[in-house]
């Protein structure tokens, strides 16, 4: 039986914000600014370059919506073209330049950004990407590792998150460089991915992440959306402050 790439993901303003900044890429589908009520599944037979990925809007910008919708639709249009380090880069780079200038050609939008993070998903590879804090773990037998890098100043002691970006797309007044985090590793089925916003990292530890993580009996496309669920649902219940945007990703077969 071929093998095959299952999301589960699910997009939601938490309990604080009045709107929804985070924008999803799912292939060659986006669910930008938009509010999801149950996790969506979506299945694509893994061959062809597959994006997942998750914008977060720079919150107190102008514009965060916008920049985190751009970022989305442009990474879901090069999506087929990205076959490995190297184009994610390029493409990454290029989102940066056109969130500068959309905003350049709009007052109001000055200084909007945006964090992204996520995966292209090849036949035998899988190329991890992030600028910013969204992140990327691998949830693997030993539990949860975190595959991305957060663009974040160092945390003094007895703090586990910061609101502090070292790094966006955008988000400056002046065109400004960025140096994208990109890997790349093996794919094979059974791999597991989270992709996810800070709205649901700051308020739910990892140890807590890994716990609801922890493979399930039956591997399949209901036992990901339950999961994707139950990780909101931790964030909800953790007070969620900030947009909540994740995406579960597995290699079946």
């Amino acid at each position: 039986m071929a093998a095959y790439i299952a999301v589960s993901a699910l997009s939601h303003e938490g309990l604080v914000r009045e709107q929804n900044e985070d924008s999803l890429t799912i292939g060659p589908w986006t669910l930008c600014a938009t509010v999801t009520t149950n996790p969506q599944t979506m299945l694509f037979p893994l061959g062809p370059p597959c994006v997942v990925a998750v914008a977060d809007g720079l919150g107190g910008h102008p514009g965060g919506e916008i920049a985190s919708a751009l970022v989305a639709r442009r990474l879901a249009a090069a999506g087929p073209d990205l076959d490995g380090e190297e184009s994610v880069r390029e493409a990454l780079q290029s989102c940066n330049q056109a969130v500068y200038a959309a905003a350049a050609d709009n007052p109001e939008l000055a200084a909007m950004g945006t964090t992204v993070a996520g995966l292209v998903l090849l036949p035998e590879r899988v190329v991890v990407f992030n600028v910013g804090d969204s992140r990327v773990y691998r949830i693997g037998d030993t539990g949860l590792r975190r595959v991305s890098v957060d663009d974040s100043p160092p945390l003094p002691p007895g703090r586990r998150t910061t609101a502090v970006v070292t790094q966006t797309l955008g988000g400056s007044l002046g065109l400004t460089f960025v140096e994208p985090h990109v890997r790349s590793a093996p794919l094979a089925v059974g791999d597991r991915y989270l992709v996810c916003s800070d709205g649901l990292t700051d308020p739910v530890p990892e140890e807590e992440l890994a716990a609801l993580l922890a493979r399930p009996a039956e591997e399949s496309e209901r036992a990901d959306g339950r999961a994707a669920f139950e990780l909101w649902k931790a964030a909800i219940e953790a007070g969620g402050p900030d947009n909540i945007t994740l995406a579960l990703v597995r290699i079946g077969a």
